[in-house]
């Protein structure tokens, strides 16, 4: 929502907004859109449907309103400490790791936590598609801007396309995330993360040759 928009709210009210959000988003997350019903996310959030009507328009709005807690929350995920600013090879590997830690917790549950909205709502209206697409290039710019630093400092090599190897990290998470939630297998999330941090790493600068020293100034001798 906008600024103008939010402003009529109290912070009680936005609190309260915020947790029929997170609700409708974890009741979708492990039912599916189609699955969840405002019905029952006024019953678990606790709240009477005529907070829901004052909050959200109807079902279509809430769940956009989940889109963009989702894409808050991979924003968050890719921007905790432990990351840094995936401007380091060290950084792709934590990431990589950090998806395998979840593969229990999240992605046999229910897929990626975006992913899996969008592949619900990849046939609906427009202006759900655009936001949709917005968060993937959202993400794919948290890549970008990392490896773009990374072949700045010379890290890798001129020749490395730091667009390309964003989207290949992007595309390696979502497909092995949708095998590993089809097949309950955390094969497929953990082989498909690190080998996009190796197909990365395959661009990495070569070290500097070490300078030999000269055998006619053997170590210690003063000119």
């Amino acid at each position: 929502m906008s600024e103008q928009t939010t402003s009529r709210f109290t912070r009680k009210g936005l609190a309260t907004r915020a947790r029929i959000i997170d609700v409708a988003a974890r009741l979708m997350f492990e039912r599916g859109i189609a699955n969840t019903s405002i019905d029952e996310v006024r019953r678990t959030a606790g709240v009477g449907g005529s907070q829901i009507s004052h909050y959200f328009r109807d079902k279509r709005d809430l769940t956009r309103h989940v889109v963009a807690a989702r894409r808050n929350d991979v924003r968050a995920f890719h921007t905790r400490p432990r990351l840094g600013d995936l401007d380091s090879l060290d950084a792709l590997q934590a990431w990589a790791d950090a998806c395998v830690s979840d593969i229990a917790a999240v992605y046999r549950v229910g897929g990626c936590v975006y992913g899996s909205l969008a592949g619900e709502l990849i046939e609906a209206d427009d202006e759900i598609h655009d936001e949709l697409s917005a968060g993937y290039d959202q993400w794919i710019e948290l890549f970008h801007a990392g490896l773009t630093a990374m072949r700045r400092r010379g890290d890798l090599r001129p020749d490395a396309d730091p667009r390309h190897l964003a989207v290949s990290l992007v595309v390696a998470h979502q497909g092995g995330a949708m095998i590993t939630y089809a097949t309950s297998d955390p094969e497929p999330l953990r082989v498909a993360v690190n080998a996009a941090v190796e197909y990365v790493r395959s661009f990495a600068a070569a070290p500097a040759p070490r300078r030999r020293r000269s055998a006619s100034s053997p170590r210690g001798s003063k000119s």
